[in-house]
């Protein structure tokens, strides 16, 4: 047997291995974290949603960010929140238990039009929108593409600015090639995902400690499948192509609303993302020493400055049309 052949049998070995390791692993992640609740095709894919609260008050629609699922929102947040409003978290396309069916789908533009119809179906107008991370970016894209059915904008270290490549641990992400993609979603991905999970969660929760039950209570056991590694590829590449278009746009914004940022957030620079929307009519709120899961890590203060942006909007709106 040549040396050549020994080598591709070693690896086809490998890869068989890998691709049973990760199969065992998916199967953990789906048992940990089940579908909490219903789902909603749409032209694309479909929206896994989890609804909450009275449906004649204003609606609340919480949007997630890279690699994350909605349960980032049913942590505290959701339950809390749902006393004085409709509440709706959903799962991103092609993340936790929605779909996507291609990789063109991962372009902002896209995914807003795939939750815009979900929300026509539940028949929501006027959300106010809570957005956190790459969510963010996404609720200024409905903001913009929808203006008329948006009425505020709630958003928790989001991602506003273009930048020159994606932050340091998802790095590893940037693969553009589909190929390439699922091959190391389906073999590699999940066992390294599985072993370098608390030194990923140690980083993005930087410098508050992640909780202990976040691969249950926060679906973080979702990540542990190979779509989870393929679609957070697919954003990465679907955020560099279209995040610059959306910030040209910045100017058209209509839509009020505000910006809560951790001061020390290692993900994102509050300055950078934050402070510079000022100019385009959003408040800017900073916590100090705080990091980037502020949605998890403080939940008190996420709902107040929610309700503040939402309580705002809705006294405005009473005023201009009492009736």
């Amino acid at each position: 047997m040549s040396i050549l052949l020994t080598i591709v049998l070693l690896l086809a070995a490998f890869l068989l291995c890998m691709n049973l390791w990760t199969r065992h692993l998916t199967r953990q992640g789906i048992e940990m974290v089940p579908q909490l609740g219903q789902i909603v095709p749409v032209r694309g894919g479909s929206i896994h949603y989890v609804e909450k609260g009275d449906p004649a008050n204003p609606t609340i629609v919480m949007i997630h960010g890279l690699s994350g699922q909605l349960q980032h929102f049913t942590y505290a947040l959701m339950d809390d929140l749902a006393e004085d409003y409709h509440v709706l978290a959903v799962d991103r396309p092609g993340c936790g238990y929605s779909t996507r069916d291609t990789a063109a789908l991962a372009a902002l533009p896209e995914q807003a039009r795939m939750i815009q119809a979900f929300l026509e179906t539940k028949n929501v107008d006027q959300a106010i929108l809570v957005g956190h991370s790459l969510g963010g970016a996404l609720s200024l894209e409905m903001a913009l593409d929808y203006p008329d059915t948006i009425s505020a904008l709630a958003l928790l270290a989001p991602l506003t600015q273009q930048m020159p490549e994606p932050p340091a641990v998802f790095k590893s992400l940037e693969i553009s090639t589909d190929w390439l993609r699922s091959l190391i979603g389906n073999t590699i991905a999940v066992p390294m995902a599985r072993k370098t999970a608390p030194l990923v969660l140690k980083d993005v929760f930087a410098p508050e400690p992640a909780p202990a039950d976040f691969l249950n209570r926060a679906g973080g056991a979702l990540g542990l499948r190979p779509s989870a590694f393929i679609t957070a590829s697919q954003d990465v590449i679907g955020v560099e192509s279209s995040m610059g278009e959306l910030t040209q746009r910045y100017s058209d914004l209509k839509t009020p609303g505000g910006i809560l940022f951790g001061t020390e957030d290692p993900i994102l620079s509050a300055e950078t993302h934050g402070a510079s929307m000022t100019k385009f009519g959003l408040t800017f709120e900073k916590l100090e020493h705080r990091g980037h899961m502020i949605l998890i890590t403080e939940p008190d203060i996420c709902a107040r400055f929610i309700r503040q942006i939402a309580g705002m909007t809705h006294a405005d709106m009473t005023k201009q049309n009492p009736h």
